[in-house]
């Protein structure tokens, strides 16, 4: 039962995409894993043949295509577990910030080479005192006559070591109502008074960098602000619908390819003569979990065509982030106990997927603030 209807353009895009990624991407994964960091020339490469930014219009240099795009690149980098190249983050989660809210003049500097891979994004919102508390946030903007001055840090910020750009959420001076005092600017590299921190060291996502980010007596243009002067905490709200799809999205492909690795590992490893695969109660727990990973599958992609349509269903996707990246921890679980001894060694690539998981219920906003958030809108 097909529910997204992929054409022709589609699956063209998803064979150059996943040709691509054999050759230049995945014969190189461990290498980056081991190396903490995953090469900006990827990125302009990745840029070049067309697969960032498939949304931006082809005034900017993007296809101008529809979000099926980025469903299809998330599920191909998935498929050859390269968490690194956090394409959907910077295509589907910052730069729309840029697309949806910035000056002409600004979408032309900006936008080209974010298409083209010369620009890798960031957005830094996360902050070591505030974590998923907006409001809490103490980085502060400082007009000063036609600069704003920045001062404050980030922690955890995707892309930290790599961006070209960043999109810093930051608290207006002198404003009192904190939900009407963050604003949006965007930053580039080699602005003096930015300093990255070190790259942080972390249990899963190895060649994703991620990083402390500092701003100190930091000078950017006024006209670098995003939309109007505090409206940071409105914008931030109306694009959680998509980058919480966008989860989901990376959640169900990785359960899939967990299942479907270890169901090919039971039929091929025997135990006492008998492949792992005739024992009934492995047997009807991979049915359990292929049957909630295509329930999974489901949910989004009837998601994805609402997304597509412009409906609102903040709601829905809360529950599928929640539902989707709980279930994927689940299963890296599960299968683990199901491999046995061969799991905890690193040759065994779910090992490595059982780290990587392991974030998805906590970035995005953490699961518990997806299940307040519906449970809000259910009187409760």
């Amino acid at each position: 039962m097909e529910i997204l209807n992929y054409n022709e353009d589609h699956r063209r895009f998803r064979r150059r995409l996943r040709a691509f990624l054999e050759k230049e991407v995945e014969p190189q994964g461990d290498q980056w894993r081991a190396e903490g960091i995953f090469p900006k020339r990827i990125w302009k490469k990745m840029g070049q043949g067309g697969f960032l930014c498939p949304a931006v219009s082809p005034e900017y240099g993007g296809l101008g295509g529809d979000f099926l795009y980025s469903v299809i690149v998330s599920e191909e980098l998935t498929r050859i577990r390269q968490n690194g190249l956090v394409a959907n983050l910077h295509s589907d989660i910052v730069v729309p910030y840029i697309e949806s809210y910035a000056t002409e003049a600004l979408k032309k500097k900006y936008l080209p080479g974010c298409v083209s891979g010369d620009i890798v994004t960031a957005i830094a919102m996360t902050e070591p005192d505030a974590g998923s508390d907006l409001a809490g946030m103490n980085t502060s903007a400082m007009e000063d006559g036609d600069e704003v001055i920045l001062d404050g840090s980030k922690i955890f910020i995707s892309n930290g070591i790599i961006a070209d750009l960043v999109i810093v959420a930051a608290k207006d001076a002198g404003v009192e109502d904190p939900y009407q005092a963050i604003s949006l600017y965007l930053l580039e590299d080699g602005t003096p008074g930015f300093k990255r921190g070190k790259k942080l060291e972390k249990m899963g996502l190895h060649s994703q960098d991620t990083a402390e980010l500092y701003f100190t007596d930091c000078r950017i243009p006024k006209k670098n602000r995003l939309g109007e002067k505090g409206a940071g905490f409105l914008m931030l709200m109306e694009k959680l619908q998509q980058e919480r799809l966008v989860c989901a999205l990376m959640a169900v492909p990785a359960a899939e390819y967990i299942v479907e690795w270890t169901t090919q590992y039971c039929k091929k490893t025997a135990i006492s003569g008998k492949p792992l695969s005739k024992n009934q109660a492995t047997q009807f727990a991979l049915v359990e979990m292929a049957t909630e990973v295509k329930l999974g599958r489901t949910f989004v992609e009837r998601l994805v065509l609402e997304h597509i349509a412009g409906n609102n269903v903040v709601i829905e996707t809360s529950m599928a982030k929640y539902w989707t990246t709980d279930l994927v921890k689940k299963v890296a679980d599960r299968c683990l106990d199901l491999i046995g001894d061969y799991g905890m060694l690193e040759e065994c690539p779910i090992a490595s997927a059982f780290r990587d998981v392991r974030v998805m219920s906590i970035f995005a906003g953490t699961n518990e603030i997806m299940k307040g958030i519906v449970a809000k809108f259910m009187g409760l």
